[in-house]
């Protein structure tokens, strides 16, 4: 049985279509306006082995808040969906991510229950790209990445996917690299804790029921 999901999510701040395989090959084509969460989501899915494709629109002249913690949420909508009942799933899975001087713990729980909880240390300034040389000899202004929006996100992925999600930063300098691991960390959490295993009879769970 395929694990496969389509959510839609249209507001009048944020239009988001996201169609996720549980059990792909790692590939992303998602349609981002903002290039280090592209990179984050390909990321992601990469180590993940997750197959993620759609579009995200959002009312950036704002800022980049509404499409990133809209993405979050429509993701996590997408995982709870694709997998159904949860019947014969892992349930939960923690890994520990090193990314040069960075190292990142995740441990997610798809009990049911949505719970963040989130020690990432990160400065709250923005990453820029700086000036960038262009076509015909002109500069540009490379994208900008909000990074007060990461915990955003993952709260808007925990409330869709009704699951428990443990991210801590344990050590680190940049925070590209802290951001960076994280995604790459709950990929691979994640990874674990949907696996179908042949030894979980049924629910994954004492009550019968998730």
């Amino acid at each position: 049985m395929e694990r496969v999901s389509k959510i839609e999510r249209k507001t009048s701040e944020t239009e988001i279509v996201l169609e996720l395989n549980l059990d792909g090959k790692g590939l992303c084509s998602v349609d981002c306006p903002v290039g280090f969460l592209g990179h984050m989501l390909s990321a992601f899915c990469k180590h993940g082995l997750f197959d993620l494709s759609g579009s995200l629109k959002g009312d950036l002249y704002v800022d980049q808040h509404h499409l990133i913690e809209d993405t979050g949420i429509v993701l996590g909508e997408a995982f709870n969906k694709a997998l159904g009942d949860k019947a014969g799933i892992n349930r939960s899975g923690c890994f520990y991510f090193p990314m040069d001087e960075t190292l990142v713990r995740c441990a997610v729980d798809f009990g049911g229950r949505p719970y963040l909880v989130m020690e990432a240390g990160l400065s709250g300034i923005p990453l820029s790209g700086g000036i960038c040389a262009g076509e015909n000899g002109r500069n540009f202004q490379a994208d900008v990445f909000q990074t007060d929006t990461v915990e955003d996100f993952w709260q808007g992925f925990v409330s869709g996917a009704l699951c428990n999600l443990h991210i801590d930063v344990i050590r680190g300098r940049s925070d590209h690299h802290k951001i960076e691991g994280i995604f790459k960390a709950a990929a691979r959490a994640f990874r674990d804790a949907v696996e179908v295993n042949p030894r979980v009879l049924g629910i994954p769970s004492t009550k019968g029921v998730i």
